[in-house]
């Protein structure tokens, strides 16, 4: 195998056309989450509304996810895409729509709270598209052998849009109101959009034109608990979201126990995914592919440790170093995962299996916004947290003793045996 290159993937027009309308994307999505989060929190004063938001976006995200992964892999994936960025933008326009003072002059909150779940249940459903159709699209933009460091800048591009859309979400709210900066996200979302319309159409790489829904599912599931490795890196990553995430409830550690406003609200936020780029500079420069497993069982481990230091922090400064840590590891886990599946995926089934992965992973940060909620209600949101990095902790212990595949797996072989497969091709 040849020397790495970094920057191999950026060589591509596509990937980099790509890249800067995901970034957009996820840049307008994160600073609407905490937008939601902080004005949903704001008008109920209720921890418990903040995970029935988690709860309008899970619903549909994940019971629709079989049928998305079918629709994915039998549509082009061009066009796909840029239909769920157009439904989003309506999304974004109606979130702003609803935070207009006409509409508080005649509305009372509780019909404002049902309109925000209700765009936010649609945007579940745009999920379910969204994750297939992204996971799809990569490997139609780049080579195979240039798999991992693809995976590894999208990956850290979605990381990166999140820390500065979330840090940029609560600056906003502060500097010039809810509702602009609504305004701002339903721009960014159109500016994705025509980005993405530099992409050319691309193949579709399913022929099985007269598969059933049920036989496509049937296929992906078949082949992701088949898989020993790919079975215990989502089940990692799902409980730990599951139950070591609290991006849900930092509104109630910024307003309540930090005492931090706004800005504190938008800085909990974004340094939890702030460390991902510490991470995106080490993966391009250094891939993670030597004792892989480990690396992702110490990952998930050591994300499961900060959250249970920034549940027991009652200091803004700690709190940060704490979330920040947690991201650099959440950030290391995540590209381990996306580069095994991307990897070990077919062609044909990508859809699909990106659809699992929607259900497994994507769907448990909606999930897990309920069960926040939820924690925080009964436990206070400080132990809520310290108990499911507890969980966390347990988790990966049980994984690493009981899932041998998983625990030596090392990359190294798979993509130089890709390597060669472009050679003698």
């Amino acid at each position: 195998m040849g020397k790495n290159d970094p920057y191999e993937a950026l060589r591509f027009k596509e990937f980099k056309v790509f890249l800067l309308a995901r970034f957009a994307l996820v840049f307008g999505w994160s600073m609407q989450f905490v937008v939601i989060e902080w004005q949903v929190y704001s008008l109920t004063n209720d921890e418990l509304s903040l995970g029935i938001i988690g709860l309008c976006e899970f619903l549909p995200a994940f019971f629709l996810a079989p049928f998305a992964g079918h629709i994915v892999d039998r549509k082009e994936k061009r066009n796909l895409f840029a239909l769920c960025i157009t439904l989003f933008s309506l999304i974004s326009f109606g979130l702003f729509w609803l935070s207009s003072e006409y509409i508080s002059d005649i509305w009372s909150t509780n019909y404002i709270l049902i309109g925000i779940y209700s765009l936010v249940f649609f945007g579940g459903v745009l999920r379910a598209f969204f994750g297939p159709t992204i996971f799809s699209l990569i490997a139609l933009l780049v080579p195979k052998k240039t798999y991992p460091n693809a995976a590894t800048w999208s990956s850290s591009t979605w990381k990166g849009a999140a820390v500065f859309g979330a840090l940029f979400g609560g600056v906003f709210i502060a500097w010039i109101g809810i509702n602009a900066t609504l305004g701002i996200i339903f721009l960014l979302v159109l500016f994705a959009l025509l980005l993405v319309m530099q992409i050319d159409k691309k193949p579709i790489m399913n022929k099985k034109t007269n598969e059933s829904v049920k036989e496509s599912l049937k296929v992906g599931l078949k082949f992701v608990f088949n898989d020993k490795v790919i079975l215990g890196a989502l089940t990692l990553d799902m409980i730990a979201v599951l139950f070591g995430g609290a991006v849900a409830i930092f509104a109630v550690f910024a307003k309540d126990i930090l005492k931090a406003g706004p800005e504190g609200f938008g800085l909990l936020n974004a340094a939890l995914s702030s460390g991902s780029i510490i991470t995106m500079l080490a993966t391009t420069y250094i891939p993670i592919t030597k004792s892989t497993g480990k690396k992702l069982l110490v990952s998930v481990f050591g994300f499961g440790i900060f959250m249970i230091i920034f549940g027991a922090s009652k200091l803004l400064w700690l709190s940060v170093l704490a979330l920040f840590f947690s991201g650099v590891f959440d950030g290391i886990s995540m590209v381990v995962r996306q580069t095994i599946l991307q990897i070990k995926t077919p062609d044909e089934m990508r859809g699909r299996v990106g659809a699992v992965n929607s259900m497994f992973v994507g769907s448990s940060n909606e999930l897990g916004a309920l069960e926040s909620g939820v924690a925080a209600r009964i436990f206070g949101a400080p132990l809520a947290v310290v108990l499911g990095g507890i969980v966390t902790l347990i988790t990966v212990t049980a994984i690493g003793l009981k899932n041998k595949p998983l625990r030596e797996l090392d990359l190294r072989k798979d993509v130089e045996d890709h390597y060669e497969d472009i050679k003698s091709s």
